[in-house]
C-alpha cells in the first residue's frame, strides 16, 4: 500500500512538496475518530506541533472525559441501592487509569498549575466513588447479616 503524507501550513503559497519524517517530529499525536463518511482524504494519524494548539486540544479532551465521569458518578449517587459493586469498582479503576494517563502522557504538554487543578478534580471524583463503594459494601453486609439472622430463627 502506498502511503501518502500531507503537510498543512497556514502561511505561504509556494506549492512545494514537503516530505516529513514523522518519527522525528515532536508533538502530540492522536488518531481522529473518522465518524463521518466522505470521499475525501481519510486521516489515520495527526501530529500537532504548535504548543498552544496542543494545549487547546488536550484541555477539550480532558474536559469531555471529566464531564463523562461526573455524569457517571451522579448516576451512581442518584440511583437506588440496587447498584452492583462491580460497576463502581470498574468506574474507580477507570478513573485511576485516566489519572495516570494525564499525569504521565499529558504532563509534558500542559502547565503545572492546570495539572494541579486537574489532579484535585480527579481526586474529588475518586473520593465520591470510594464513598459510594463503601456505602454499597455496608448495605451489602447488612443484607447478608439480616439473611443469616433470619435463617437462625
Amino acid at each position: 500500500m502506498n502511503e501518502k503524507h500531507y503537510y498543512l501550513c497556514k502561511k505561504g503559497n509556494t506549492k512545494e512538496i514537503v516530505y516529513l519524517d514523522y518519527n522525528k517530529l515532536r508533538g502530540f499525536d492522536f488518531e481522529p475518530k473518522n465518524n463521518i463518511k466522505y470521499d475525501g482524504i481519510i486521516v489515520n494519524k495527526m501530529v500537532i506541533i504548535k504548543p498552544s494548539m496542543i494545549e487547546k486540544v488536550l484541555k477539550r479532551k480532558i474536559k469531555r472525559k471529566l464531564d463523562l465521569y461526573l455524569k457517571l458518578i451522579i448516576n451512581f449517587i442518584e440511583s437506588d441501592d440496587s447498584d452492583n459493586g462491580t460497576a463502581l469498582m470498574e468506574a474507580l479503576n477507570d478513573l485511576s487509569k485516566y489519572k495516570s494517563i494525564v499525569n504521565y502522557k499529558y504532563k509534558k504538554y500542559l502547565d503545572e498549575k492546570y495539572l494541579n487543578i486537574l489532579n484535585k478534580k480527579i481526586s474529588i471524583l475518586e473520593y465520591e466513588l470510594n464513598s459510594k463503594l463503601i456505602d454499597y459494601k455496608y448495605l451489602e453486609d447488612e443484607l447478608t447479616e439480616e439473611k443469616t439472622s433470619n435463617r437462625r430463627r
